[in-house]
């Protein structure tokens, strides 16, 4: 996948997908111009963070084998300096959300023509958000996203994962009647929202939506 630089200088591109063949083919489309080339693949951010440091985007998929949320992904890579465009097949709204709310700088169905993929690829190694209608519709959707401060977080993370409220509590040096409270406090925000979660199952689909918990492994690609 490497190319020798020469003259002008060439885009540096890594990308983050389980699935070689994505990442092959990625590379096969870039190595048709001179001004851009797939250096680094890698099945999930934290092995791509070893191989290379100095990347000017990284392609990712949203869903990973690993379970990452893709909030996580793109909020670790703008951390590494790193900018992020979204690969995705498109059929998971909910996963285009939590990257667009993280800082994504556009979102690009797999099967985007590749004149679609090299454009978008310059736009966001420029730092510009590369417009298409998933983006649009994530943007549009944003609005339903409950974004919890640290603690309500926390809280929903044990409980939705299946911890009793007494356990909970240890783990947070709450009270149980705090906890409950703070559960209570977390339904109503999803309610207020039209998507209420009555039920301990409830929250746990929500958590992994909007990003809080990491994707089942059953429903892993």
């Amino acid at each position: 996948m490497h190319r020798q630089e020469l003259g002008a200088r060439v885009l540096r591109i890594g990308v983050v997908d389980d699935h070689h063949s994505i990442v092959r083919g990625l590379a096969s489309i870039a190595d048709e111009h001179e001004d851009m080339s797939v250096v680094a693949g890698a099945e999930t951010v934290a092995e791509l963070l070893t191989e290379v440091d100095d990347l000017d985007l990284v392609v990712l998929d949203l869903r990973l084998a690993d379970g990452s949320s893709p909030r996580a992904n793109v909020e670790r890579l703008r951390d590494a300096g790193m900018k992020t465009l979204v690969y995705t097949s498109g059929d998971e709204p909910y996963l285009v959300r939590q990257a667009a709310a993280a800082g994504v700088l556009g979102v690009l169905r797999k099967s985007a023509r590749p004149s679609e993929i090299v454009d978008a690829i310059r736009c966001a190694a420029a730092g510009e958000q590369f417009a298409t209608m998933d983006w649009a519709a994530a943007i549009d959707s944003d609005e339903d996203f409950v974004d919890l401060p640290p603690r309500l977080r926390q809280v929903l993370e044990l409980y939705a994962a299946g911890e009793p409220t007494s356990r909970v509590a240890a783990q947070t040096e709450l009270s149980t009647e705090t906890v409950n409270a703070y559960v209570g406090r977390i339904r109503a925000k999803y309610s207020a929202v039209g998507r209420p979660a009555p039920t301990k199952t409830d929250l746990y689909k929500r958590a992994i939506e909007d990003g809080w918990l990491p994707i089942p492994r059953r429903f892993r690609r």
